[in-house]
């Protein structure tokens, strides 16, 4: 076996087509797209170059500040209610469920494998405001409350859309992280609660910075999936009302596809790619500082 990885031909013809076929899938349309950056038009009308004005039109666009706006607290809140519950559910998995978890954790991972736009159809009619109330509403009557229309203002749709995809999600980070715990030695946890460690000092002096690995793996899955999220709002509110929910990626879609302006569309398609990058590298740093302490 070392014979045959130390061969560099050997692994040049294992290697050679699966790198191919990432670079024809994944590379070449990220060139493409970064060509588009510098012309205007669309496939159908013709392209002109445009040179630099597509990144300049970028920092002018107010409905790009109002979209980063919406992508970054939107990413913020959803990605730190997902790891943290996520985190709660895989301590409860291990710690007090354990080996009963098993039914509990398939409950509450079954949102995650349910489509999108039948859980945004449910939603919309748990949140229904008119013609007639939904539960939510009609439970907000019934304790004396006024009905809310929560899909008709954006600060309302915004707490939907956060609450939908929080609960879609979080099953499968609960599962992220009781992996990384089944890591953890149980005879370091059986050590430390020999020496007196209970409830919060056990997991704040072992289970919190052994889980860490995993936690901030954790946080890279979520920040990147929530920066790019799309079919979850298109489907609940397409933006609205108005385009108080629209996020970078759902002005993308309109601007390219919609206004046929592939240059402007890839030029918000950069800045994504951008904002994924910092963050990630971001959190690396945060990690690798936190390994050196």
């Amino acid at each position: 076996m070392r014979s045959v990885l130390g061969d560099r031909k050997t692994i040049t013809i294992l290697l050679g087509p699966a790198l191919l076929l990432y670079s024809a899938i994944m590379l070449l349309p990220v060139l493409w797209s970064f060509g588009l950056t510098f012309f205007k038009g669309s496939a159908l009308g013709g392209f002109e170059f445009a040179g630099f004005d597509n990144f300049g039109r970028l920092f002018r666009d107010p409905a790009v500040w109002d979209a980063l706006g919406f992508t970054l607290k939107y990413a913020l809140l959803v990605t730190i209610l997902q790891v943290i519950l996520g985190y709660g559910l895989a301590l409860i998995y291990h710690f007090m469920l354990k080996r009963s978890s098993v039914l509990i954790r398939t409950l509450v991972f079954f949102p995650v494998v349910l489509p999108t736009v039948a859980v945004s159809l449910l939603y919309q009619k748990l949140f229904q405001s008119a013609p007639t109330d939904g539960l939510v509403n009609e439970l907000l009557v019934n304790v004396g409350l006024n009905h809310v229309d929560w899909l008709g203002a954006g600060d309302t749709a915004f707490v939907v859309i956060v609450i939908m995809d929080v609960w879609r999600s979080v099953g499968f980070y609960g599962v992220l992280v009781f992996s990384g715990l089944l890591d953890i030695p149980d005879e370091i946890i059986e050590s430390a609660r020999m020496d007196g460690a209970r409830g919060w000092s056990l997991l704040r002096g072992i289970i919190l910075p052994m889980s860490l690995p995993i936690l901030f793996a954790s946080f890279i899955f979520s920040i990147n999936g929530t920066i790019k999220v799309f079919d979850s709002v298109f489907a609940l509110t397409a933006g609205g009302p108005g385009t108080s929910t629209q996020p970078l990626t759902l002005y993308m879609y309109r601007t390219a596809f919609q206004y046929s302006d592939y240059g402007y569309g890839s030029t918000i398609a950069l800045l994504l790619t951008i904002m994924c990058l910092i963050v990630t590298l971001l959190i690396f740093r945060a990690s690798r500082r936190d390994n050196t302490v």
